[in-house]
């Protein structure tokens, strides 16, 4: 196989990106003031304008997709419908032999009345605002080197189809019907999660789910007539202290108790509680154990008289592996950096993103191709301004080359149907 290398209309188009450093900047810098927290829906509706209205000088079509109303269950212990905002998608070339998802989220973690909303410079390479890093510097990353793509030589070999959500920071509830589907019809995804601050990428990702258990007693006054009270919250601490017991029986699964609701005056013994908690896992199989557990823990607690307990909730994203059909994808990246002088590392994450959504219908993908940073879902969120321009570098590469063929995407989606 002969050895990668640039050509001279590429290394062109790779060196003009420079000229985009400060514009990049500018516009993360005023994506990053509009709050767009997963529940500010007129907040989402602005950051959608804003990316529309960018995203339509790319050729293609430009849409607004609704999402299917979604469920939560509320402090009362009642199931009630969300509205999610619509994805914002965009269709360039379908018809190419080629056809790649490129994803990300315009949402971000940070509710509309919390105090960090404003992009603040610290220092020449590091600024601190909310949803830089995580992830409106990897939406300007992936229009770059999309752009970057647009003007290359062999960009009519490649079809593409972008997808901004606006529900990840919250499991992707609403948008992992379009994931999948995106995933299936597309060879390879790549996806602008932000890197690591030294630029190491995640790798394997763990997968997650996101539960809420209802438990109703009865209440009574907790003086005269405490015997005749069923108490909710004494049996939440009893299902707690079984999910805590979970912890460690099985390799790189977790349990983590996140909130409790319930419970009222003093002298009343509590007729309901309602416990949201997260599970991790390394492999596809430990959700059926996971899953059993659980059912039995519920089981346990319905068998005590004057309790009810009901489960709502599931897994969102299932495990990512390193499989080979990712590692190739990897490996290309690895490349790509290469012929840029970046040295390209990646680790397994705890974390979960749409890159597991895209795997589990059978594209192989890279999930972490955005801006280098830390901090992320903390007022501490930071990038690192110089990564702007050398991870566009980096996709834009990539981009080239899956055009070429030189990354053969086909063969990539390939061996994910043999895994």
């Amino acid at each position: 196989m002969p050895q990668l290398s640039l050509t001279s209309s590429e290394n062109s188009f790779i060196d003009k990106l420079d000229d985009y450093a400060s514009e990049m900047l500018s516009t993360v810098e005023t994506w990053s003031a509009q709050n767009s927290g997963s529940h500010n829906r007129s907040g989402l509706i602005a950051m959608r304008a804003m990316l529309s209205e960018r995203f339509s000088d790319l050729p293609g079509q430009i849409e607004e997709t609704a999402l299917p109303n979604g469920e939560f269950v509320s402090k009362t212990g009642d199931v009630e419908t969300i509205i999610y905002e619509p994805a914002l998608q965009v269709s360039v070339r379908p018809e190419a032999p080629v056809q790649l998802v490129l994803t990300g989220h315009y949402d971000t973690v940070f509710p509309e009345d919390f105090h960090f909303q404003n992009p603040v410079r610290v220092d020449e390479d590091t600024i601190n605002g909310p949803g830089t890093a995580d992830m409106k510097a990897g939406l300007m990353v992936m229009l770059t080197a999309l752009e970057t793509l647009e003007r290359s030589d062999n960009a009519s070999n490649v079809g593409y189809k972008i997808l901004m959500s606006p529900d990840e920071e919250i499991g992707s509830p609403g948008s992992s019907a379009l994931l999948a589907e995106l995933g299936k019809r597309s060879h390879v995804g790549l996806t602008y999660e932000p890197a690591l601050a030294d630029g190491s990428m995640a790798g394997a990702r763990k997968g997650s789910g996101n539960f809420s258990l209802i438990i109703k007693g009865r209440a009574a006054h907790a003086g005269r007539e405490h015997h005749i009270g069923r108490n909710a919250i004494a049996a939440m601490a009893e299902f707690i202290g079984g999910i805590e017991g979970l912890n460690g029986q099985r390799d790189g699964v977790t349990f983590n108790i996140a909130k409790i609701d319930g419970g009222g005056a003093y002298n009343i013994v509590p007729e309901l509680a309602i416990g949201r908690f997260n599970v991790r896992m390394k492999e596809t199989e430990d959700m059926d154990w996971i899953q059993s557990k659980l059912d039995d823990l519920v089981a346990k607690l319905n068998l005590k008289d004057g309790i009810h307990a009901h489960m709502h909730g599931g897994f969102t994203r299932p495990p990512k592996p390193m499989a080979p059909a990712n590692a190739k994808v990897f490996d290309w990246v690895k490349q790509a950096g290469g012929l840029l002088g970046q040295d390209i590392k990646w680790a397994p994450s705890g974390g979960v993103c749409e890159g597991n959504n895209l795997w589990a219908s059978g594209c192989p993908n890279v999930d972490t191709l955005g801006v280098r940073g830390g901090d992320i879902h903390s007022d501490r969120e930071f990038m690192k301004i110089s990564s702007l321009v050398e991870r566009a570098r980096l996709s834009s590469v990539i981009l080239m080359k899956l055009a070429s063929g030189e990354f053969d995407a086909i063969a990539a989606k390939k061996l994910a149907t043999q895994c």
